[in-house]
């Protein structure tokens, strides 16, 4: 499966839990919501998984936590904000290239329409 039919599966899955739960929860329960759809939807899901990285002569086992990881191949980054800022981005974008992944979403659960704010991010894809 590829990273963008992962994405459109995800995607929906989304979009099911935003409209079943509304705005304005903690990320904790749609986190909850979106592993319980994607296991009933057969992918592999690993939540707050931990990705090691290396600086140098210098390894950190446990330098950042993704939200989920999708199939080991989609970075998914909750939110529950007014809106996705800048910094939002920059940290998916580095979960992306330190991990080496090509593809990560950023699915704010707080938006009025779910597709304003869902933020699709590449890194070579």
């Amino acid at each position: 499966m590829t990273e963008n039919e992962i994405s459109k599966i995800v995607f929906e899955l989304g979009l099911k839990i935003h409209r079943k739960l509304g705005v304005g929860l903690y990320e904790r329960v749609y986190e909850e919501c979106l592993m319980y759809e994607l296991k009933k939807a057969g992918l592999k899901a690993e939540r707050q998984k931990f990705q090691a990285i290396q600086y140098e002569e210098l390894f950190f086992e446990r330098a950042y936590r993704m939200d989920i990881l999708v199939e080991d191949k989609v970075v998914i980054d909750l939110k529950s904000v007014e809106f996705i800022s800048d910094s939002n981005t920059k940290q998916l974008n580095n979960y992306l290239r330190l991990g080496n992944y090509k593809l990560g979403m950023i699915l704010n659960f707080n938006s009025p329409l779910f597709k304003d704010g869902v933020k699709r991010v590449a890194n070579g894809l």
